[in-house]
């Protein structure tokens, strides 16, 4: 039931949003008072009216997710969040941007109560919208029972979005996805102020943007931001079943309510100032205390979270009903979102691996074992399916109102087309959302298109699967435009995020082992396209030892010099070293699959793989320099410090010297100081 409100009150709440906002924004002497006020009224509408949630269980699977796109709006969620009475004081709205505070300058999720995506970076907070309402209907799909008027997954997405989320090129993708996947329960409200940092936006936007969402398979409709029946009459078209996501474009005010800084560019990033909000105060007769609250609002607001917490029990309540009347499916339900892992999982992974061969087909080969276990499992690739070893039983996901093909949300092959800024930020949308445990598949090369989705997935805690092929020069004659060079270290340097490098059919079956059982750091798999021998190793190999991020593969008493490889140069350091026995120079062989992990284990760990009376050599087709953190100042570290070249795989290896018996050579010369 949606409880009336008279308009002095509306003005008077929706004011009180503002003025948080504002408020908070002064304190902090930081931050952007523009957006807030001039969001407002659409936000405080949708969340009273659209919304489905409940701030005493912010984790209620069912909930409708909320996403601020244009996150720099941050303390309008925050003023929401509070007068919603999610677990955020008004102690912690007056610490906006402050140190240990959990108001941060950008909403983070994990951090603050009832913020569901980590936004910022513009463009990732709509794509993550897109991956949120496909998992939504993924799992709508799993739970469905056919001729029932109850679906325990029903919810939709909603996300306010700005001109600079429109802007960047993730949105074009992520929309033309929403578009071709028909994800009717999918709503954006564009937020149409027609301000930048810079100025007007047509110093450098002047598209057509209904046209552009026609043109992708959206319903378009228009709304006046600052009009309560307005913006209700688009929402309830908006929500109305149609077969396609839906944008409103909101005609707003950027600074609504102040009168000199109003529809200028000098409200989005800068406090008001004292004498401006002084003004803006006496324009909404408003008292000259900051973070005003009256009780009259309180009183208003405390009814409403009743009324949340009220459908939450309605719901539960028809959720009962359904469990009992479909057994069956309330088994799917909970095996969606237990999250649970069979056990004995990481040997099976190891027995379904090939021994030998290109690491992106014993990827293949795992991939297949690991989702005929994991229902949860779902992905696939940027166009490259084959390419990737990504291909997995089931039908392809899409619209079943797509003529011409088997699509269904049932299914579990993705195909994300030649779109990897959105595929990453999709698949971080799908786990925010929860329920499903997405991958998502291209070359490594092209992580540099997805390497912000990384990063927001490492920044969200998201246990997110990236795999990433073709991982060096030796993918041959596609030259140097595909071939990755500084590729490997890039990713190592993300906080929060594990790299692997596998070598062989056992490292990438315990890799993925890893990946699995992740919660909260996301995974990148670096496999070869080129065929790789066997690893022999020693007998006392523990395959859990791939877990430490690196072992010892082979050890020899009173060796002279440790070789570390990664991947597809381990077998080529096993090549080394039994060259150089040939001359009686003793070669301890160790694989670091894992730089990331491999730094977190303890110093003994450490020093019982890499010795510190023993020279250490590192062998990686890529950049050299911060091996040297291994090898020392003055060590030898083998690799690539240039781009590649078109050329047979074979002759690669001879030009950049990554053949045993060049690195052999090296060594020799190395060790004997010349």
């Amino acid at each position: 039931m949606i409880v009336s409100l008279s308009t002095a009150l509306r003005r008077e709440i929706t004011t009180t949003i503002r003025m948080l906002a504002a408020d908070g924004v002064e304190r902090a002497n930081s931050g952007h008072p523009g957006a807030p006020m001039g969001l407002a009224d659409i936000a405080f509408l949708l969340w009273d009216e659209f919304l489905r949630f409940d701030p005493k269980d912010p984790s209620w699977a069912a909930r409708d997710r909320f996403v601020l796109s244009c996150g720099h709006a941050s303390m309008l969620q925050y003023a929401l969040v509070h007068l919603w009475g999610y677990d955020v004081s008004m102690d912690d709205l007056k610490s906006f941007r402050q140190w240990g505070s959990i108001t941060p300058g950008h909403p983070e999720v994990g951090m603050t109560p009832g913020v569901e995506v980590t936004t910022g970076p513009l463009g990732q907070g709509v794509a993550n919208s897109v991956g949120m309402a496909l998992a939504a209907k993924m799992l709508a799909a799993r739970t469905d029972v056919e001729g029932a008027d109850f679906n325990p997954m029903s919810q939709r997405v909603f996300a306010i979005c700005s001109d600079g989320d429109l802007m960047e090129g993730i949105s074009y993708e992520a929309a033309s996805m929403a578009g071709h996947w028909s994800l009717d329960n999918l709503v954006w409200l564009y937020d149409d102020n027609k301000i930048t940092i810079d100025g007007s936006i047509d110093l450098a936007f002047s598209e057509n943007v209904e046209g552009r969402f026609e043109s992708f398979g959206w319903r378009v409709l228009r709304a006046d931001g600052h009009d309560a029946d307005s913006i209700r009459a688009a929402l309830n078209t908006a929500v109305a079943e149609d077969c396609r996501p839906t944008i409103i474009i909101c005609r707003t005010h950027i600074g609504y309510g102040s009168p000199n800084k109003v529809d200028s560019s000098k409200s989005h990033g800068s406090p008001l100032g004292t004498d401006e909000l002084a003004l803006t105060r006496a324009g909404f007769d408003w008292p000259e205390a900051p973070f005003h609250v009256s009780d009259g609002v309180r009183a208003w607001f405390s009814e409403a979270i009743d009324r949340k917490t009220s459908a939450h029990t309605d719901w539960a309540s028809s959720m009962a009903d359904w469990r009992g009347q479909n057994p069956a499916k309330a088994k799917i339900y909970d095996t969606l979102w237990s999250g649970e892992l069979p056990d004995g999982l990481a040997q099976r992974l190891i027995d379904a691996a090939p021994p030998s061969g290109a690491t992106r087909k014993t990827s293949q080969a795992v991939l297949n074992a690991a989702t005929a276990e994991i229902e949860t499992l779902v992905g696939g690739s940027a166009d490259l399916t084959g390419s990737n070893g990504s291909a997995i039983a089931g039908r392809i996901v899409g619209s079943p109102n797509r003529e011409g093909h088997d699509f269904g949300f049932d299914g579990r092959q993705i195909h994300y087309g030649i779109r990897e800024h959105a595929m990453g930020a999709l698949t971080n949308g799908m786990l925010l959302h929860g329920g499903l445990r997405p991958f998502s598949a291209t070359f490594l090369v092209f992580s540099d298109y997805m390497r912000p989705t990384v990063r927001l997935a490492a920044l969200s805690h998201l246990a997110n699967i990236f795999i990433f092929t073709h991982d060096s020069v030796f993918l041959g004659e596609d030259g140097p435009t595909h071939q990755p060079i500084e590729h490997h270290w890039a990713l190592r340097s993300i906080p929060n995020s594990v790299y692997f490098r596998p070598a062989d059919g056992m490292e990438v079956a315990m890799s993925w082992a890893w990946a699995l059982n992740s919660t909260k750091t996301p995974v990148s798999l670096g496999l070869t396209r080129q065929g790789l021998p066997t690893i022999e190793r020693d007998a006392s190999f523990n395959a859990e030892d791939v877990f430490k991020g690196g072992y010892v593969v082979t050890d020899v008493a009173d060796a002279a010099v440790t070789l570390v490889g990664t991947g597809s140069e381990l077998h080529v350091c096993v090549d080394a070293a039994k060259s150089l026995s040939a001359d009686g120079i003793k070669a301890r062989v160790v694989s670091i699959p894992s730089v990331d992990l491999f730094d977190e284990q303890d110093q003994a760990y450490v020093n019982s793989v890499l010795p510190a009376n023993i020279p250490v050599v590192t062998v990686e087709a890529g950049i050299t320099g911060p091996w040297r953190a291994y090898t020392g100042r003055d060590g030898l570290t083998i690799g690539i410090d240039r781009f590649g070249a078109s050329a047979p795989a074979g002759v690669l290896a001879e030009k950049f010297g990554l053949t045993g018996g060049q690195v052999a050579a090296r060594v020799r010369t190395h060790l004997s100081g010349e």
